[in-house]
């Protein structure tokens, strides 16, 4: 099915309002009502893009998920290649610690996913795009990484960057200060992965 242009700009205007109440509001709080009345639209226009709340939540983490999947492979990859892992971490801490509003929707939905099988395994997808992109990059710079005993593998330490971000940004989303979790975050980081 095509998309015209007046209907793209139309479900722009509902994930964009759409992410303002859910970060306010939270999803299960959320109406649709709610999210059409901080677009400007009526039903209709909801109902003409999404079937329910749940598919435009989808959406809206999918259109997220995949800007920081790109960043973050950004901030990996970028050159010099053989960059000191130090140099690594901290270009990949400044990628991944975006805004907290942001914090709030991918946590109320992680929430709202771990009771629900299917989203799960459909997040359970997203997040295994983010930790592979880490592994890669581990694995161009093995040499540099000193991994504890704790941490048989490359694998294993890319799970552990991932669950490093996930604490940390538990932290910031209770205290609300970026500049100490971007330092916990580099410092736990450098913990795992470096000499």
């Amino acid at each position: 099915m095509r998309v015209t242009k007046r209907r793209a700009e139309t479900k722009a205007r509902l994930l964009d309002a759409a992410f303002d109440v859910f970060a306010a509001r939270g999803f299960g709080q959320t109406r649709i009502d709610d999210v059409c009345a901080a677009a400007g639209y009526t039903r209709g226009a909801f109902y003409s893009n999404y079937t329910t709340l749940e598919e435009l939540f989808f959406d809206l983490y999918d259109e997220r998920a995949a800007l920081i999947a790109t960043q973050v492979t950004e901030a990996l990859t970028a050159p010099p290649l053989d960059a000191p892992v130090e140099l690594i971490i901290e270009r990949t801490v400044a990628t991944l610690l975006l805004d907290r509003d942001w914090l709030l929707v991918k946590t109320d939905f992680l929430l709202h996913a771990a009771r629900n099988p299917t989203l799960a395994r459909r997040l359970a997808g997203h997040r295994d795009q983010l930790r592979q992109a880490v592994q890669d990059r581990l694995n161009s710079v093995r040499g540099q990484l000193a991994l504890p005993s704790a941490i048989p593998d490359v694998a294993s330490a890319a799970r552990s960057v991932v669950a490093a971000y996930d604490g940390v940004t538990v932290q910031l989303l209770l205290d609300s200060d970026v500049l100490a979790a971007r330092t916990w975050l580099t410092q736990l980081l450098t913990a795992l992965l470096t000499r």
